[in-house]
This record gives C-alpha cells, structure tokens and sequence, in this order.
C-alpha cells in the first residue's frame, strides 16, 4: 500500500528583516510546485545564528509580511509561534512542534534557499530535521545545489532522499526537492545598508530599494522610520 499524506503544510520561516521580493519569489514558487494545502510564513524570534540582532521589531516585521503577501494568489498564514518563545529560535524546536500538532501523517514541507543548505550541517541537530519533514530547496545565484558544492555530510544526507514536488508533497517527512528555476538574488544585509543610506534622499538607493521590496512595504518602512541609521 502506497503511503499518501493526508495533507500538506508548507513553512518558510526566516528573519524577514525586511521581507523582500525574493522571499515573495521562493514562497510563490513552491506555492505552484507542490500545491500545498497551507502556506505557513513563520518569522524568527531570536535567530541564533544572527549575532547583531534584528533590526525591526517583531511587531513591525509581521506588519510587512502581511504587506508583502497581501497581493498573493494564495494566502498564507503568518504564524509567530517563534516570536512568542523568550529562547534562541532553533528550527528543529519548532519542526518537533508542528508535527505534534499536525499528526504523524500530515506532509511538512520546510521551505529554503541554496545558500541555507549550504550551512545545513551547522543547525542544532540537522541529522533529525529529516524524520520531521521534507524539504524543498531553491537555487540561488552564486549558491550551487548540486552535491559537489554541498558540505559532504549534507550531501550524504540529501542524495538518497531526493525527489519531485509530487513525491515532496505525498511523503510526510524524509524527501528533498530541488528548484533550479529561481534566479532572484537578494542579500537583506546589502538591502538594510541601501535603506541606512538614505533611500528617500538619494535617488540611486531609492531606486534599488524598490526594485527589491514591494512599495507597500517600503512605504511601511519609511512611515516607521525603520532602518535609520
């Protein structure tokens, strides 16, 4: 008897510090890849990777998620599970959540770029990520995804469990897919800098600014005097 998920739930979590038209781009790709059922956008609470901090404030950053993806052809769900903890945010923490909530048979699907899966190795008990869910990779330029570019330990692990979006989106946990189609490169440390720059006085950065965020997000930052050096 051939296993199918009785549902699938996508998750792309991240600082979104700003959120950017590249976190719009991935989420609408592996929107139209796997069809998932719900789209889950889950802001960091206190990234432990991140030494400086966050810049904005939580309340501000889930603000311009719902801006961002207010024009969306799907909806998702903005869940600020990770906000709401007072402890360093650790994905494998929240994906052990999910699936208790979720049940053993639901199809989760984490949802990233290649440069994340480049440092795979580095997250807090990565080898265990796979027994909770899928995950769905996509490119980047200047972030290879094939395996030779890949730590060998992540590449180890990823071989076996590559798949397509089909068999992604029918596993509950344990497959890979890999999206070689997104070619959008968005540094948010390059796209902070441009904002501390003075996007609204210089008409240079002003430009790149908006040709990396939504105009209602923008519009948002500079009503809140976010990114101010």
């Amino acid at each position: 008897m051939t296993f199918r998920a009785t549902s699938c739930i996508a998750l792309l979590g991240g600082s979104f510090d700003p959120v950017h038209r590249g976190h719009v781009a991935l989420a609408e790709l592996f929107a139209q890849l796997l069809q998932p059922d719900e789209l889950r956008i889950m802001p960091a609470g206190q990234p432990w990777q991140k030494k400086a901090g966050l810049e904005a404030g939580d309340a501000d950053r889930v603000a311009m998620l719902k801006l961002a993806f207010e024009h969306a052809a799907f909806k998702p769900v903005i869940d600020t599970r990770e906000i709401e903890r007072d402890t360093p945010t650790y994905t494998v923490d929240t994906l052990r959540e999910l699936r208790a909530e979720l049940g053993p048979d639901a199809s989760i699907v984490f949802l990233m770029g290649a440069d994340q899966l480049q440092k795979l190795d580095s997250w807090r008990d990565w080898e265990d990520l796979f027994a909770l869910a899928n995950f769905a990779v996509a490119a980047r330029p200047g972030y290879q995804l094939d395996s030779a570019a890949l730590p060998p330990a992540v590449a180890a692990a990823l071989a076996p469990r590559l798949g397509t979006p089909e068999e992604v989106r029918a596993s509950k946990a344990g497959r890979v897919c890999l999206a070689h189609t997104l070619a959008v490169d968005i540094s948010a440390t390059e796209l902070r800098a441009a904002l501390h720059a003075g996007a609204e006085a210089d008409p240079a950065q002003r430009a790149k600014v908006s040709a990396l965020l939504a105009p209602q997000v923008l519009d948002y930052i500079q009503q809140h005097n976010l990114y101010k050096s």
